[in-house]
């Protein structure tokens, strides 16, 4: 049958004419009479050549698709400045294309020419393709296009990054670097100590403290610390969900000779006044200088992860404090689950 009704009680038809398919909603439509009425008046239009608003209405294009899944990822996403990237880059390879021509085929292509022609790592051109995939469904959601052309393009394997753990060793070359301080000649030829990574050591501190992410850290204001019970209450996450963090000694200190500081967040550039978005340029600075290789911010979370397990906390308690959800994937941070599988099997030797 080529009407048929959708869950939404409109009806439709589907048809195809000299190899073309024609899909659209049977206007007026209430029962499968009428559904049939409306396409045969259709197929009498389409060949007689009258085609009116089916062919001349202007075909859905890549621009007007990317215009409604930003509007849609503004208001329901935290990756919206992310998709304003990936939307580029479907402009910058695509052009403005009619939606009706991106095929499985083209999606290949455009996987294969950017891991080639860039240095996009497999999970970056994989959150590409899951903005694509989300795109084309809203295109599908809004009668665009008939289906989504991703149903058959596979993502990319993802090396996931082997987790890395600072060591007692490593964190005290990497708080004597960021203490160093270093003579420069000032204005009027006058010698002077500046402290260029200085900024880094609250921050550093904060993550091996809390566990928290780069972007928690960044994000932190005043309001979501409560001085009289000692919690941090996160409420914008990962997650999406709320999450409350206790404050140890060392941090309340911390925050208290920061509490003054003028400004709603936490942490602030001092040259600007604004909260920090990016230190990852001073931070690669100062692990380069301490010698520690291979590791990134987030890896200061895996750490305070490691340590409160290694430390007697219980694993559940820890993946509240992380707001995991589930243990699976904080025992997948830490290096204890690797430790009780090592020392059971030593229990073999006794």
């Amino acid at each position: 049958m080529s009407v048929f009704k959708k869950g939404n009680n409109k009806w439709y038809y589907r048809f195809q004419l000299n190899g073309k398919e024609y899909y659209r909603a049977c206007k007026g439509a209430v029962d499968q009479k009428t559904a049939l009425q409306y396409e045969a008046v259709v197929k009498a239009e389409i060949m007689k050549g009258n085609l009116g608003i089916l062919d001349n209405k202007p075909k859905p294009t890549l621009k007007y698709a990317i215009k409604l899944y930003l509007d849609y990822s503004e208001c329901n996403k935290k990756s919206y400045k992310g998709d304003i990237h990936s939307t580029n880059v479907f402009l910058e390879y695509f052009g403005n294309i009619d939606l009706q021509d991106i095929t499985p085929a083209l999606i290949e292509d455009f996987k294969r020419d950017i891991k080639h022609n860039t240095e996009n790592k497999n999970a970056t051109i994989n959150r590409h393709l899951q903005a694509l995939s989300k795109m084309l469904n809203i295109a599908v959601a809004n009668d665009l296009i008939n289906k989504n052309p991703m149903w058959s393009v596979k993502k990319l394997k993802e090396n996931n990054y082997k987790t890395r753990v600072l060591s007692p060793e490593e964190e005290k070359r990497l708080f004597e670097e960021i203490e160093r301080g270093y003579d420069v000649i000032g204005r009027g030829h006058i010698p002077k100590t500046i402290y260029p990574y200085i900024h880094l050591k609250d921050i550093i501190d904060c993550a091996l403290q809390t566990a928290m992410r780069r972007g928690e850290i960044f994000t932190l204001k005043w309001s979501y610390i409560d001085f009289d019970y000692e919690f941090i209450e996160l409420l914008e996450t990962k997650s999406g969900k709320s999450r409350k963090i206790p404050i140890s000694s060392k941090l309340m200190k911390i925050l208290k000779r920061l509490q003054n500081n003028g400004s709603e967040y936490v942490f602030i550039n001092k040259d600007t006044g604004l909260p920090y978005n990016d230190i990852k340029k001073s931070f690669n600075s100062v692990l380069e200088k301490a010698e520690i290789k291979d590791f990134r911010f987030h890896d200061l979370r895996h750490t305070a992860a490691t340590r409160m397990l290694e430390n007697g906390a219980d694993i559940r308690t820890v993946q509240e404090i992380l707001g995991h959800s589930s243990v699976s994937v904080t025992e997948r941070y830490t290096h204890t689950n690797a430790m009780k599988k090592r020392n059971a099997i030593e229990l073999l030797c006794s």
